[in-house]
């Protein structure tokens, strides 16, 4: 397996971040292949629903620290490579977001800063029972300042800053609670319970469902009033489409719609 492998099962793309040595850390090589495949999988009108998991014993430890400290080496200390760092993160993340495929993450193990922050930016998350979350630079006096970006945009900002403040991990019983994921199974039931919620989501229609992504997220940023004329356009245009037509039609009839896409 690469660092980054992919797994397609019908219009399901299962990724899988495949270095376990360094507990799947977004490395230099691990971002890169994160971007690369995000991107291929923006263009693939194939896929419908993207899940997101990780080898041996752990989810995603964050950034790589060995990597970090190499770089304060250069003349600089490390100050541009730091920069594009988390310029490169920060792009990541945010292509999670703005994939046309809802993407569902499958944490096991642990989910630390960056590892947590990738957790908080992808679209739902279920997670193995007894999986720990936390954003814990501050124990090593760095404060997670941009994983605290997708994490205060999930979970209660008093919940956040805590998390934040002292280091501490939670469990996935509280995970749940503050809303950092969906839900929590048994280990030996999570491919099982993931791919099941995907293929629920692979069979809506794929045009509704991409349209609706991307209008969840842009309400999110608006006022009320704005947010309900921009949802307002979205589904006159949804309604315009000719599967959606279909799909009404077919629920009248008491029949399977028979979509094109």
């Amino acid at each position: 397996m690469a660092i980054l492998d992919r797994s397609d099962e019908g219009a399901i793309a299962h990724l899988t971040l495949n270095s376990p040595g360094n507990l799947n850390a977004l490395s230099d090589a691990m971002l890169a292949a994160l971007q690369s495949g995000l991107d291929r999988l923006a263009r693939d009108r194939t896929i419908r629903v993207v899940t997101l998991r990780g080898t041996g014993k752990a989810f995603c430890a964050g950034h790589d620290l060995r990597e970090m400290q190499a770089a304060r080496q250069s003349e600089d200390g490390g100050r541009a490579y730091f920069a594009d760092l988390f310029a490169r993160c920060t792009a990541v993340m945010t292509a999670i977001r703005d994939l046309p495929q809802p993407v569902i993450a499958a944490p096991h193990g642990i989910a630390t800063a960056a590892g947590c922050q990738l957790v908080a930016s992808c679209d739902m998350a279920v997670a193995a029972t007894g999986t720990r979350f936390g954003v814990n630079g501050v124990n090593i006096g760095l404060f997670c300042s941009t994983p605290m970006v997708a994490l205060s945009r999930n979970v209660p900002r008093k919940q956040a800053f805590e998390m934040l403040t002292t280091g501490s991990f939670i469990d996935t019983d509280r995970a749940q609670a503050v809303g950092l994921i969906n839900r929590a199974v048994p280990a030996d039931r999570l491919e099982a319970e993931v791919t099941a919620l995907a293929e629920t989501v692979a069979s809506k229609l794929g045009t509704a469902v991409r349209i609706g992504k991307r209008a969840f997220y842009e309400q999110l940023e608006m006022g009320l009033d704005a947010a309900y004329a921009h949802t307002g356009a979205v589904m006159v245009e949804n309604m315009l489409d000719r599967d959606t037509a279909e799909g009404i039609s077919a629920f009248l009839d008491k029949r399977t719609p028979g979509w094109q896409q």
